[in-house]
């Protein structure tokens, strides 16, 4: 059961944390009006896609920046119950300082179990949205940077299939130097090449130009050509390369999916699925660490007054942020495993959490 302190405490935790995300958030968005109103004028882009785009993007920023905000939420309405004299007065009635913390974990979990169904379901969208603006917009040369590298594409459709192509225009859905080879016991039974290949949205189908098929024969083989060809194939010409920011852009769902795919297909981007996966649960686990951290931090009263409890949280907010950040590049840009490198902060800011922790029931 909730008593009055616990309710007292839990209403300001949340309270305090809304009013910093709708603080911010405005602000957000003047600066980024601010750095982004020349490119918008000069493309000429229509109100209704502007207002659709910062509505992304309130999603997007609040996300992105959601552990600095609910961490200096924290700090300000805990050195509050300090400089109050208010923490003092409920320790001194025989409650324990892990008793105290009770509030302070159910706020957590009613944020973190929030921002875990955001990044399954909400947040996902917001980024597409988001993403296709600035690129299609906001971005010299965006429509051929959201691909990525299209040239000499190598790809793994099934376990006994692979592709190449040599270039692909996802704006004609056109690939060029097509060819498709199928495996069986480790040997070639059969290759197509063409000089290119046009998907047909409306016949579901594709076009192949120049086509040849080669099929391998025990004595001879067997070759068969047409200047055009119509087929059906099990994969998506989108699907070899996929938009940079593509993970971000699915549903949990959708994204386990997505990531065995590309695993079968011997994805070289496979980590940088792997870290948008992860992340979707490390976030939320943060809420806990970065509550106890504050609590601990801004529950003693300090000479400075809250102005010393503001540094050092603002100081280790974004040192979180910082780290999150480098060991997402890392796991993405090195061999370290992407599993590890995304619980590395929450590992290592655990704990600091336990010796703040301990040093604060002191």
């Amino acid at each position: 059961m909730l008593t009055i302190i616990d309710k007292y405490i839990l209403k300001r935790y949340l309270a305090t944390f809304s009013a910093m995300l709708l603080m911010f958030i405005p602000i957000g968005i003047v600066i980024d009006v601010s750095e982004k109103i020349n490119f918008m004028l000069e493309n000429k882009v229509p109100f209704i896609e502007i207002a659709i785009y910062y509505y992304h993007f309130t999603i997007y920023f609040a996300n992105s920046l959601f552990p600095i905000f609910l961490f200096l939420s924290i700090i300000w309405f805990t050195s509050k119950l300090a400089n109050n004299t208010e923490i003092i007065a409920i320790l001194s009635s025989g409650i324990s300082f892990t008793r105290f913390l009770r509030p302070f974990i159910i706020g957590a979990t009613i944020v973190s179990i929030f921002v875990l169904l955001m990044g399954f379901f909400v947040v996902p969208k917001s980024s597409e949205g988001f993403n296709n603006f600035r690129y299609t917009y906001l971005k010299t040369g965006g429509k051929e940077a959201m691909r990525g590298d299209n040239t000499d594409v190598f790809r793994q459709i099934s376990e006994t299939e692979f592709i190449y192509v040599n270039s692909f225009n996802p704006l004609s859905k056109i690939a060029f130097n097509f060819s498709l080879e199928k495996f069986k016991n480790e040997k070639l039974v059969y290759k197509i090449t063409a000089s290119r290949i046009q998907w047909n949205p409306k016949q579901r189908n594709y076009t192949m130009y120049d086509y040849t098929k080669r099929t391998v024969g025990e004595l001879n083989d067997k070759i068969e050509k047409a200047p055009e060809k119509v087929a059906r194939f099990s994969f998506d010409l989108e699907d070899l390369t996929p938009v940079v920011y593509i993970a971000e852009t699915l549903t949990f769902d959708k994204l386990v999916k997505f990531i065995d795919k590309e695993r079968s297909r011997g994805s070289s981007n496979i980590n940088v699925y792997l870290v948008v996966l992860y992340k979707k649960f490390s976030v939320p686990v943060s809420a806990f660490i970065l509550t106890i951290i504050a609590v601990s931090v801004s529950s003693m009263k300090r000479r400075g007054g809250m102005g010393i409890n503001l540094a050092i949280g603002i100081a280790l907010a974004f040192a979180f942020v910082f780290f999150d950040k480098i060991f997402g590049v890392l796991a993405e840009k090195s061999s370290i495993p992407p599993l590890l490198a995304v619980w590395l902060p929450n590992i290592g800011f655990g704990i600091l959490a336990v010796y703040l922790l301990r040093n604060a029931k002191r």
